[in-house]
């Protein structure tokens, strides 16, 4: 059996269907059809339940939840259930039924129908209406406008003025009057037109109206004509005299009289002006509180309440109390509606379809398929569902539901779309007409579903598809991928790549996939052409008119080819692979130059490095892989080859356009819609960043890659990945001696560490782990200073931190370092040989201010004699039985020794500073002199070498030593104490005072055997080496000091009477004088010291020297006694005149100096003549002479 589609239909497909439900469509028929074809879901079953569960109490009983809040997406016919609510609770009779009649086989059980019954008997005046439609239309600026809406609305319900309230307050004052009839009537005897038609015109009828007024109410004609003139400026309505009105008027109709305020579109209404909320949230709490719900408000919006309060702030959170009843329509209901009240399908028809589907199912599977990124679109789950949904397809409820949404939210429609004048039920029932004559292979593409919300769009949408329809590059199809395009513009769920869009223009069940796929292609590339659409990445984009020129203005930037480059670099070397170094190991991290074709990227001072090679690279199309394998040997670069993939070029080239024409248009205020378009591109410029990494990233994952001349295999995938292998292939080739170093020295720690290690110079190399890197180093100082090429630490550094070691610092100055401990090598600075122990060294191989400076060589090794030689000499001049295997250390040792030797040789030098000459300072001279040598050398083999040649030196110095420091100090069972004084030294120090103490008398001694002994103790002190006779000295001194005593002796005895004369020439002197008691305790005791002293005295010269100081003593005090006497005598003078006697004292040893020797008479005749003369001089006038 065959059909077409209009005739497996239940109900005819092209009958009269009110889509949108109108508030105000009331006429008998349209009501009926309404009710009879209203499907109740198992959803709206849920819904009608529960609000008259809800109805039924304030029926029964006072309540004050009076709220009703309908929600539903977007046509999801939330209009229509508020329509069908109002008709049942009305319960008019219609076509001679009563409303809820309609309903009872509608599936809804009997407590429900009860309910429904309760409603419909209870008195009820119903209000529905559009709340934007009933009101004025600057009204929502008035913070007050919904409460004047329904005061509007409840006035027209009673029959009064609804648009000026003020008429309708005095209406309804004449009701109260009983006198409204009798008005009406005099009116239109007074106009000649009827009240209700001329009320509008109420301006233009003063006179009838006063006079009116004046004569069927109890106003006289003064007080009707004020009340005309003023009654809009007196005009208030608020909250509570509305309410109030309100109960009133239930109250006056009695019998449980309910009313209900039915308002389609409240949230839409309200927006968000929170002055309105607040007003509705005011008025349905004061309706509840004073009706006792007996006075109903049902309102529908898009959102729910929870959402709607939520968005607009907490102050709403009252509201949620008011409307206690919230019926919410999902997208299931609507499903469900348009299934059974579109799309039913007779029983032939449905089994036709059910085997059709058993037959074509894997057929149909295959076509319906999607990209992974794609939101959930259902396909048909079964045969039931093909049956049901035929010849539409499950994923177009939603998304017909999204692209309604899309569009009303982007401002692409009309004032009727945003109201909500499109449904979805319409939507069905139009496409399904334009198909109807089909057969029934045929499927619904989702772009027909444009042309039900062509009429509704703006003009600059409607004019880009007719210019496309008329123009004659495009065909048909062109056309639908057009307007499929616009459809997906607004969609977020779904992407319009090639595969989505050729899913969605299936039309038929037997069509070739791919065949419509290659359509879509060549469509999209000549819609692209005509700069209708554009691509973004996979997806295709619809382009408004503004869309198109903004798009033409982008085209036309120019881009510099150097900026593409730059770009991509940028994403390569920062976004991709954005680390600075390559790494190696953990050890090992290396920085990189980086090429993309010729464009480097920062400085190129690396000895490795990677050239990409993009489209733009200039390469011979015939031998391109030869021309970049000789690249990579030329440069030493790894060659990342991505030239075969054009697509990001393509998106950073539209990427830097719209760079350019933002920055060009920054600041340049433009219409709303090109500031949005301009919003639009900063959005789809950063979609292209992101595209052309991504597409950058595939490229690298199997891009060729070209090292050292060879196209080289690399299995890794991931662009980071395949650059490391890339680099470590070239790493390994470039630095194929990195390996040498196992292991690492990571602190200056570290490195005084092995500076106080003690290495074993025979240890056996092979244990080292780095014996590779240190023979590379030694082998390089070694042949470098065979050919007299300087070696420095700094120009190690350089070789073997470059290719092919690569070599960390801290690693090479650790093998430096080593070499040198292990006395391999030497190392120099400013001229000077550093000692193996020396922990500057550390400092000498690291620090920029030493490493050009410090020199290393090859240590020479030192002859074994020569080693033999020191280690000789060290036992038998400092008792080491025990030295070091090493040379460095045996010289340490020696020089160590050395050096303390020095210290002890300065120390007996320092007593040579006296006048004392002590025998050995020629020895400890030539000692010293012989170790600063010594010490002064650094070098090990000059050292080893010179100690050899000095060899007898030592020997001699080290036989001729023991006696001087035996001299010096303490010796005692062999062993010197240098802390003590030494005998031989004590008893030499003895001799030389004797020696200068005879040197100092020896005129006055007259003794041949005293003489003899000063001889010999002389001979003894002037021997270069008198260590075997000082014993020979003490008996001598001893001789000595017998022979001065008995010679002192004797030369005192006449001194000492000589001492006696002169004190008693002065005692005699003074015994003649009264004054004598007061000087002669004075003079007795000094003369007692003089004879004292030279009874004590060791030194004739001492004693012979008392005899004048004796004399000169007895002068003294012979003046002064003298000179007191005379002084005595002037004072007993008082009367005479003063005479002024000069005494003279004079001696007879002053007067005849020296020695006399008197032969004859004559002899004593001249000492006589030579005294009488002198004393003759010393006489004058007034001088006496006092001789003695």
């Amino acid at each position: 059996m065959k059909f077409i589609l209009k005739d497996m239909f239940y109900k005819e497909i092209d009958r009269d269907i009110k889509g949108v439900i109108k508030v105000g469509q009331e006429d008998d028929e349209n009501v009926k059809q309404e009710l009879d074809e209203y499907v109740v879901t198992s959803e709206l079953k849920k819904h009608i339940d529960e609000f008259f569960e809800m109805y039924k109490t304030s029926i029964l009983e006072d309540t004050d939840k009076n709220g009703v809040w309908i929600s539903g997406f977007f046509g999801s016919g939330k209009s229509h259930l508020l329509k069908i609510l109002s008709y049942l609770l009305e319960n008019k009779i219609i076509d001679g039924k009563n409303a809820i009649d309609y309903f009872s086989d509608k599936g809804l059980d009997n407590f429900t129908l009860e309910n429904m019954k309760l409603a419909g008997d209870t008195p009820t005046d119903v209000i529905l209406f559009n709340i934007d439609s009933k009101s004025e239309a600057d009204s929502k600026s008035n913070k007050d406008a919904i409460v004047n809406v329904f005061n509007k609305v409840f006035s027209e319900m009673q029959g009064f003025c609804g648009s000026m309230p003020w008429i309708a307050n005095m209406e309804r004052q004449m009701v109260k009057d009983g006198v409204y009839e009798k008005f009406k009537r005099f009116f239109k005897e007074m106009s000649g037109k009827s009240w209700l038609e001329s009320r509008e015109d109420f301006y233009y009828e003063e006179d009838s109206i006063v006079k009116s007024l004046s004569e069927t109410t109890k106003m006289s004609e003064k007080s009707a004509r004020n009340w005309y003139n003023k009654c809009e400026e007196n005009y208030s309505l608020s909250i509570d005299k509305f309410t109030s009105r309100v109960k009133e008027y239930i109250k006056s109709k009695g019998k449980n009289h309910h009313v209900i305020f039915m308002v389609d579109e409240m949230g839409q209404y309200i927006g968000d002006n929170t002055k309105l909320m607040l007003n509705l949230q005011t008025l349905v709490e004061d309706l509840g509180t004073k009706c006792g719900g007996k006075c109903w408000v049902v309102v529908t919006s898009q959102e729910g309440l929870d959402e709607f309060t939520k968005v607009k702030g907490n102050d709403f959170s009252k509201i949620q109390g008011r409307f206690n009843i919230r019926l919410s329509l999902s997208s299931a209901n609507v499903d469900e509606v348009i299934k059974k009240r579109i799309l039913r399908k007779k029983n032939t028809a449905e089994s036709y379809l059910r085997l059709l589907y058993e037959q074509k199912e894997s057929i149909i599977k295959n076509l319906l398929t999607f990209t992974s990124d794609t939101a959930e679109m259902k396909i048909y789950r079964n045969e039931k569902e093909f049956a049901e949904v035929y010849p539409f397809i499950p994923y177009q409820f939603n998304l017909i539901q999204s692209v309604f949404n899309g569009v009303r939210e982007h401002g692409a429609s009309g004032k009727s779309l945003s109201r909500g004048e499109r449904s979805l039920l319409g939507a069905y029932q139009q496409v399904a007409v334009d198909y109807m004559e089909e057969d029934t292979r045929m499927l619904v593409p989702f772009s027909s579903f444009y042309k039900t919300i062509e009429i509704f769009l703006d003009s600059s949408i409607r004019s880009v598809v007719i210019y496309a329809e008329k123009n004659e590059k495009l065909d048909a199809f062109d056309v639908k991928v057009l307007k499929l395009l616009f459809l997906l513009k607004y969609v977020k769920e779904i992407k319009a790549n090639i595969e989505n869009i050729s899913t969605l223009l299936v039309n038929r069940i037997d069509a070739d996939k791919l065949h419509i796929k290659k359509d879509v292609q060549i469509s999209l590339k000549k819609l692209m052409r005509q700069t209708l659409i554009q691509k973004n990445g996979e997806e295709y984009v619809f382009l408004t008119n503004d869309e198109q020129d903004v798009n033409r203005e982008i085209n036309n930037m120019p881009v510099d080819i150097g900026k593409v480059t730059h770009k991509i670099s940028e994403i390569i070397f920062d976004d991709i692979y954005n680390g600075a170094k390559f790494s190696y190991s953990r050890r090992y991290q290396f920085t990189f130059n980086k090429i993309v074709d010729d464009r480097t990227i920062g400085s190129q001072i690396n000895e490795i490095g990677v050239r990409v090679i993009t489209p733009s690279f200039e390469l011979s199309r015939d031998s391109s892989e030869a021309e970049l394998k000789l690249l990579s040997v030329r440069e030493g670069n790894v060659i990342l080859d991505i030239s075969q993939d054009y697509s990001y070029l393509d998106e950073i080239e539209n990427m830097l356009k719209i760079d350019e024409y933002l920055r060009i248009k920054s600041g340049i205020k433009s219409s709303a819609a090109v500031e949005d378009i301009k919003v639009k591109k900063s959005r789809e410029r950063g979609e292209r960043a992101k595209r052309a990494k991504f597409l950058i990233e595939g490229s690298m994952e199997k891009a060729p890659i070209y090292i050292n001349g060879s196209l080289v295999d690399i299995n890794e995938k991931n662009p980071i990945d395949r650059m490391n292998s890339g680099l470590r292939i070239l790493v390994n080739s470039k630095y194929n001696k990195l390996n040498y170093v196992e292991k690492f020295t990571n602190s200056v720690k570290e490195l005084y560490d092995i500076v106080d290690k003690k290495f074993n110079q025979m240890e056996i190399a092979d244990t080292n782990p780095n014996k590779l890197a240190v023979d590379e180093i030694q082998n390089h100082i070694q042949i470098s200073s065979s050919r007299n090429l300087q070696v420095t630490v700094k120009t190690v550094l350089a070789k073997f931190s470059n290719p092919p070691y690569g070599w960390k610092g801290l690693d090479i100055a650790a093998v430096i370092i080593e070499l040198f401990k292990k006395q391999c090598i030497k190392v120099i600075l400013n001229g000077e040989v550093i000692s193996p122990n020396d922990r500057e060294i550390v400092h000498y191989v690291t620090k920029r201010e030493y490493v050009e400076r410090t020199i290393l060589k090859i240590r020479e090794r030192v002859s074994q004699k020569y080693v033999d030689t020191v280690r000789d000499l060290s036992r038998d001049m400092f008792n080491f039985l025990s030295l070091p295997s090493d040379e460095d250390g045996i010289m340490d040792i020696f020089k160590g020794e050395c050096k303390n030797e020095l210290s002890k040789i300065n120390e007996m030098l320092v007593k040579f500073s006296s006048r004392t000459r002590y025998p050995g300072e020629e020895v400890l001279q030539l000692g010293k002199r012989l170790f600063q040598k010594i010490m002064e050398i650094t070098d090990t083999v000059e050292f080893f070498k010179r100690i050899y040649d000095l060899e007898e030196n030592f020997l001699d110095y080290e036989d001729d030593v023991d006696d001087i420091k035996a001299f010096f100090y303490k010796k005692e069972n062999g062993v010197i104490d240098f802390s003590s004084t030494g005998e031989q030294k004590i008893i030499f120090d003895r001799a030389v005072e004797k020696l200068k103490n005879y040197d100092v008398n020896k005129e006055y001694i007259i003794d041949d055997d005293m003489n003899v002994i000063m001889k010999k103790i002389r001979e003894i002190l002037k021997m270069k080496r008198p260590y075997s006779r000082i014993h020979e000295l003490p008996v001598l001194i001893e001789k000595y000091n017998d022979k001065v005593v008995v010679l002192l002796e004797e030369k005192s005895i006449p001194i000492k009477e000589f001492i006696e004369k002169c004190r008693d020439q002065v005692f005699d002197v003074l015994k003649t004088c009264s004054f004598k008691s007061i000087f002669e305790d004075k003079v007795r005791g000094e003369f007692e010291d003089l004879y004292n002293r030279v009874e004590s005295a060791d030194n004739f010269a001492v004693i012979a020297s008392m005899s004048d100081l004796a004399e000169k003593v007895k002068l003294k005090w012979v003046k002064i006694i003298v000179e007191e006497k005379v002084q005595k005598m002037q004072r007993n003078n008082d009367r005479g005149p003063e005479i002024v006697v000069k005494i003279k004292t004079l001696s007879m040893r002053e007067l005849v100096k020296g020695q006399k020797i008197i032969k004859n008479v004559q002899d004593i005749d001249e000492v006589v003549e030579f005294l009488r003369g002198k004393l003759k001089e010393e006489l004058k006038d007034n001088t006496i002479i006092n001789l003695i």
